[in-house]
C-alpha cells in the first residue's frame, strides 16, 4: 500500500485487482473491497479500523467479490455489517472485536436435518429447491441450487443430519464438469439475486397499526420511508412493525445508530414472543448490528448485506420485511468515503451518486415469482433521520423519490403522546389503489370511509389556523363539531398504545369495523342540531374513543353494537 486516509487505502499494481474485489489489507488481513481502479493505483475501502497500518504492507485479492454466506443458521443470528457473527466473536475475543478477527458466518459443525426433494437423474435449473431443513419450529429452510448452477443431478444425499461442509448433492453441468452442492451458498452483496418475474403489489403487508394499514397502507414487496426527528419514535415504530407485521422473516439492520439503542434491540428481541406462533420472535429474525462507533465503511456495506439475506429468504417463497434504521447513517458513510476519495461533492457534501445508490437499494424490494416457481417478497422500510428535523435535506428528498409509501413522523404528535406519531396528512401511500380490491373483501365501504376520514382531518387542520387567531368563539357551531370529529378520529382511531393488551395489534376486521362505526357516528354528530358543547355527551363519544382499548381483535364484531353495551 502507498497511501492511507482513514478507511480508504491506496495500493499500486492495479493490474492485479478487479473492481469490487474482496481483499485482505495489511499483515493482519483487514477486510476490504476495491472501489476504484486507475492505470497505476487501486483504491480500497476497508471495513475495519486502519489505525497502525503502515505504508508498504501487502494487499491481497481474495479472488471474488465481497459476499455473504446464505444457508441454515441465519435465523436468530446477530451479525455486524460484513456478516461477522458477533456472539461468536464475543465468546472468543471478549467485548471488543480485534482488528483482523474473522469467524465463519454460519456454524460449520452444527448438524442439520436434511430431507431431499429431488431424485437422482433430474435435470435442474438454477434456483431449484432440492431439499429442506427444519431450521426452527416455525421456519422450514429450503435448500436451493445456486442461481448460476444448472445441470443433471448425479447424486443427492438421503435424509439425515449433515453439516455445512458435507456435499448433499452433485450437479453435472453442460460443460461436463461435476459441481458439489452444499447446504449453504455464497452470493455477492452488491448483485441482486435473479428472479423469474416481478408481480404487482396487490397483497397488503398487515402491520396491525391503523394509521398505516387503513390510511397509509404498504403492499408486500413495497417500499416505505419513515423520516422523523429525534424522539419522534422511528425505532419504536420499526420494532412494532417487526413484531406485528405478517411477514414470515424479519431482517433488522441497525445501521450507524447509537450503541445503547442497538443494545436495547439485541436484548429485547430474544425476549419478545412471536404473536403468530408463541415462540421467541428471534427465531424468524436476522439482525445486523453496525453501531455508530464501528468503522464507517462497514456501515455502508451493512445495507447490502441485509438486502441480500432478505432476497435469499424471498427466493424460498417467503415474505420478508426488511427494517433499515437508519438510511441517513448509511448516506453519511457514503459521504465520508466520497470525501476521502476526493470526489466532487454534490448538495450538502453528499456524493453525486447518492440518488442512484438510494434507488438501487429500494429497487431490490418487490414481490416476485422466483426461479423455483415460488411467490415471495421483500418489503423495504427505511427510517430516515434528517438533521434538525429538516425534511428538505438530500437524503429525505431522494428517498421520497424512490419509495411509494411516505410515513412522516411529526414531533408535535409525539410530544402530545399520540403514537404512532405518523402525520396522516403530511404522509401518503401510492399503494391504496393496488390494495383497494383486497380491502373491499373486508369492508365494501372501506375506500369511501377512509376518504371521508381524511377529508374531516383536512377540514380540521384548516380550521386550526383560524382558531389560533380568533379562538373557538370566532367559529361556528358546525366548525366546532369538525374539531370534535378530529379529536374522535385521532384519539379513537389513529392513537394506538403498544402497552394496551387489546389494541397493540389491530386486525383488518377490527380496523374496518372501528372505521365504519366512527364515520357513522360522525354523520350523526353533524346531522344532530344539538349544540357542540352538549353533543359530546349525548352521542357518548367518550365511549367511542375508549372502544379500541375495550374490544380486542378476537371479538371485533362487538364493535358494531358498541352503544348497546356501553
Amino acid at each position: 500500500m502507498i497511501r492511507i486516509s482513514g478507511p480508504v487505502v491506496v495500493c499500486d499494481h492495479a493490474e492485479e485487482f478487479a473492481m469490487g474485489d474482496h481483499v485482505a489489507v495489511g499483515n493482519i488481513g483487514l477486510v476490504g473491497e476495491v472501489i476504484r481502479l486507475t492505470p497505476t493505483e487501486c483504491f480500497l475501502q476497508v471495513y475495519e479500523d486502519t489505525t497502525e497500518l503502515v505504508i508498504g504492507e501487502p494487499v491481497t485479492s481474495r479472488g471474488s467479490a465481497l459476499a455473504v454466506e446464505l444457508g441454515p443458521g441465519l435465523l436468530s443470528s446477530i451479525y455486524d455489517g460484513i456478516q461477522r457473527p458477533l456472539p461468536l466473536l464475543q465468546k472468543q475475543l471478549g467485548p471488543s472485536i480485534l482488528k483482523g478477527a474473522t469467524a465463519p458466518a454460519l456454524d460449520r459443525t452444527k448438524l442439520w436435518p436434511f430431507v431431499p426433494l429431488q431424485t437422482k437423474g433430474a435435470e435442474l435449473s438454477g434456483g431449484t429447491i432440492i431439499g429442506e431443513v427444519q431450521e426452527t419450529e416455525t421456519i422450514c429452510h429450503k435448500i436451493m441450487l445456486p442461481p448460476n448452477l444448472s445441470g443433471q443431478l448425479t447424486q443427492i444425499a438421503c435424509s439425515g443430519d449433515y453439516n455445512l461442509e458435507e456435499p448433499i448433492a452433485r450437479i453435472l453441468s453442460s460443460d461436463g464438469q461435476e459441481h458439489p452442492v452444499y447446504l449453504y451458498q455464497r452470493w455477492p452483496v452488491r448483485i441482486k439475486r435473479p428472479i423469474r418475474q416481478r408481480l404487482p403489489p396487490d397483497q397488503p403487508l398487515i402491520t396491525g397499526q391503523r394509521v398505516i394499514d387503513t390510511l397509509l397502507p404498504i403492499a408486500k414487496g413495497g417500499t416505505a420511508a419513515m423520516p422523523g426527528g429525534f424522539g419522534t419514535g422511528k425505532t419504536v415504530t420499526q420494532h412494532n412493525l417487526a413484531k406485528w407485521c405478517d411477514a414470515d422473516i424479519i431482517v433488522y439492520i441497525g445501521c450507524g445508530e447509537r450503541g445503547n439503542e442497538i443494545t436495547g434491540v439485541l436484548e429485547d428481541f430474544p425476549k419478545l414472543k412471536d404473536p403468530r406462533s408463541g415462540h421467541p420472535l428471534i427465531e424468524r429474525t436476522v439482525m445486523i448490528a453496525n453501531t455508530s462507533n464501528m468503522p464507517v465503511a462497514a456501515r455502508e456495506a451493512s445495507i447490502y448485506t441485509g438486502i441480500t439475506i432478505a432476497e435469499y429468504f424471498r427466493d424460498q417463497g417467503l415474505d420478508v420485511a426488511l427494517m433499515a434504521d437508519s438510511t441517513s447513517r448509511w448516506a453519511e458513510a457514503l459521504r465520508e468515503i466520497s470525501g476521502r476519495l476526493e470526489e466532487m461533492p454534490a448538495e450538502e457534501g453528499f456524493p453525486a451518486y447518492l440518488p442512484s445508490r438510494t434507488a438501487e437499494f429500494y429497487e431490490r424490494a418487490g414481490r416476485v415469482h422466483t426461479l423455483s416457481n415460488q411467490t415471495g417478497s421483500v418489503t423495504a422500510i427505511g427510517a430516515v433521520s434528517p438533521p434538525g428535523g429538516d425534511f428538505s435535506e438530500p437524503v429525505t428528498l431522494h428517498t421520497q423519490r424512490f419509495v411509494k409509501a411516505y410515513w412522516m413522523l411529526d414531533k408535535n404528535l409525539a410530544y402530545a403522546r399520540l403514537f404512532p406519531a405518523i402525520h396522516p396528512l403530511e404522509s401518503y401511500s401510492e399503494y391504496e389503489a393496488d390494495l383497494m380490491g383486497w380491502w373491499k373483501h373486508i369492508s365494501p365501504q372501506w375506500h369511501e370511509e377512509r376518504d371521508e376520514l381524511l377529508r374531516l382531518l383536512t377540514a380540521a387542520d384548516e380550521l386550526k389556523g383560524i382558531v389560533r387567531i380568533l379562538g373557538e368563539e370566532g367559529i361556528s357551531d358546525h366548525q366546532r363539531k369538525i374539531l370534535i370529529a378530529e379529536r374522535v378520529i385521532k384519539e379513537g382511531f389513529l392513537q394506538q398504545s403498544a402497552f394496551s393488551p387489546r389494541d397493540r395489534f389491530s386486525s383488518p376486521e377490527k380496523q374496518a369495523y372501528l372505521l365504519g362505526v366512527i364515520i357513522k357516528t360522525l354523520h350523526e354528530l353533524f346531522e344532530d342540531p344539538t349544540p357542540a358543547r352538549e353533543i359530546f355527551s349525548k352521542l357518548k363519544l367518550d365511549g367511542l374513543i375508549r372502544l379500541k382499548d375495550e374490544i380486542g381483535s378476537d371479538e371485533a364484531q362487538k364493535i358494531l353494537g358498541w352503544r348497546d353495551t356501553d
